[in-house]
């Protein structure tokens, strides 16, 4: 088949199983099963790992005292701060951009801060594929929204060796003498040797590395968590203490203190009621207004990590409806939702070769206002849709969902902080909810998306790694590339890519 032979050609690229960030969590290694028998256990565990991170955290955060001093000292030059990523990295730019111009974070003015992810505002909510293998897309959207000499660009990748976030970071250092900061999660010395691309943002001394490397994620290789926390709360912490930089590695033992009294045990009959009402055919609406960027996160991330239908475009009634979706009811039509969200208009790519992917015309297709409910009843022939909402006033977060409901006192939590625990809270309650659906085996993704060519390899040793348990013989990775793209061309919604290809290869799980 040409595509493999094609994704062959520079896999070597791409193979980043000795990453601790594709490496499997030992706290985890039973969880799938665990989210079936003993669902308290399971968040017990996560929220342990959620813990041993920031652990981890804590003692590289000196470095965020000489972020903060980088991004005051831009401010007061009059100049901008752009912050880049993509995938989970690119959701947590937008939403250090957003809770600037929402009052959470300080900056002097919100318009100074501009954040751009991987295929624009539209992969917010929808996963845009390949973008992430094209480091001339990451130093072509730099240079349209006017990135200048003195501006500073702050560039996140969970993993360390994203092309697109290192095409940004490159190009920046070309075009600035504010030298950009580059934030990943992985030790130097395996990035080194895994790529010749880290190698070399690693090595440029025109760009400052910031390595936060936490370990292994709780489902591995699944940055969504843990990494893409601790590089949240990074750059939060260094933009609260613009004016104090010495305090800002503080936050983290704060933030630590904060989770100590929110262990998420309260989540346990969430869990499994959201499970069981996927279970029998029913939808889930979640709601939220002042907590949106974080919860919009959250649920736009379970369809690339388990193999969801995505959230569905509204001029395709073939398009399958989202299990979730996430829906603001109080704005009235999708443009002023999507305002609403980002708290500005949406930025799209209209490049030619993209924009039938990442245009303006496609993004306006994608609604989550109050006319998504009756546009999802007629998709789903009248089915059920439950609200599930998570929102409450000053110093509290309240969760109601069908009948349960439960408080959280945040009296005394800086706003920042609520939303960073709201998105451990949420990764833990989604990745269970998936594990009780089977959606992943032990703590591997088999329900991989593998939409560009770091998930390809994650799946293509994800497949190895099983056959081998079962037959004590590693397969050739010629082999079980081969096979898997034969099989992703005829991988059906709600199938498994790394299931289906073992059983191709004559093995079940």
């Amino acid at each position: 088949m040409k595509a493999a032979e094609e994704f062959l050609r520079v896999a070597a690229d791409y193979q980043l199983g000795a990453l601790d960030t594709e490496s499997q969590h030992p706290f985890t290694t039973s969880l799938s099963q665990m989210a079936h028998e003993d669902v308290g256990e399971a968040v017990k565990l996560m929220h342990q790992v959620d813990v041993h991170a920031l652990r981890q955290m804590q003692a590289k955060a000196a470095p965020l005292a000489d972020l903060a001093r980088a991004v005051a000292a831009t401010f007061d030059a009059g100049k901008k701060v752009f912050l880049c990523g993509c995938g989970a990295t690119g959701r947590l730019s937008l939403s250090i951009e957003i809770f600037c111009r929402m009052g959470v974070l300080p900056c002097p003015d919100a318009e100074r801060v501009v954040a751009f992810m991987a295929g624009g505002d539209l992969a917010l909510i929808k996963a845009i594929e390949t973008f992430e293998d094209h480091p001339e897309y990451g130093a072509r959207q730099l240079e349209e929204l006017g990135f200048v000499d003195g501006d500073l660009l702050i560039a996140t990748t969970e993993g360390g060796e994203t092309p697109f976030v290192i095409g940004a970071t490159e190009r920046a250092a070309e075009l600035s003498a504010n030298r950009p900061w580059f934030l990943y999660c992985n030790p130097d010395d395996q990035l080194i040797k895994a790529s010749e691309r880290s190698k070399r943002v690693i090595q440029n001394r025109k760009i400052r590395q910031l390595n936060l490397a936490v370990g292994a994620m709780a489902v591995a290789g699944s940055t969504r968590m843990q990494a893409s926390t601790v590089l949240m709360a990074a750059i939060g912490f260094a933009f609260m203490h613009l004016r104090d930089p010495e305090h800002a590695p503080a936050e983290v033992l704060q933030l630590l203190r904060h989770l100590a009294h929110c262990d998420g045990q309260f989540m346990v009959p969430f869990i499994e009621h959201e499970a069981a009402v996927y279970e029998r055919g029913a939808f889930v609406l979640y709601e939220s207004g002042r907590f949106g960027i974080t919860v919009v996160t959250d649920t736009t991330e379970r369809a690339p990590t388990f193999s969801l239908a995505p959230f569905e475009k509204q001029d395709d009634p073939a398009a399958l409806a989202a299990w979730c979706h996430f829906i603001m009811p109080d704005q009235l039509e999708a443009r002023s939702a999507w305002k609403a969200l980002l708290h500005r208009d949406p930025r799209t790519l209209e490049w030619p070769d993209v924009k039938h992917v990442a245009g303006a015309e496609v993004l306006a297709c994608y609604d989550f206002s109050a006319q998504l409910t009756g546009r999802r009843e007629n998709r789903t022939q009248n089915a059920e849709h439950l609200p599930f909402c998570i929102g409450g006033g000053a110093g509290e977060m309240v969760w109601e969902f069908d009948g349960l409901r439960e408080r959280l006192d945040l009296s005394g939590v800086h706003e920042f902080h609520a939303h960073l625990l709201l998105k451990m809270l949420i990764n833990i309650h989604s990745t269970l909810v998936m594990g009780r659906l089977g959606r992943y085996l032990d703590n591997l993704m088999t329900y991989v998306k593998p939409s560009n060519n770091k998930l390809i390899d994650r799946a293509v040793r994800y497949v190895c790694l099983l056959a081998q348990r079962r037959t004590g013989k590693l397969p050739a990775y010629k082999k079980v590339t081969q096979v898997l793209f034969e099989e992703r061309e005829k991988l059906q919604p709600g199938e498994a890519i790394v299931l289906k290809t073992l059983a191709a290869l004559g093995l079940t799980v």
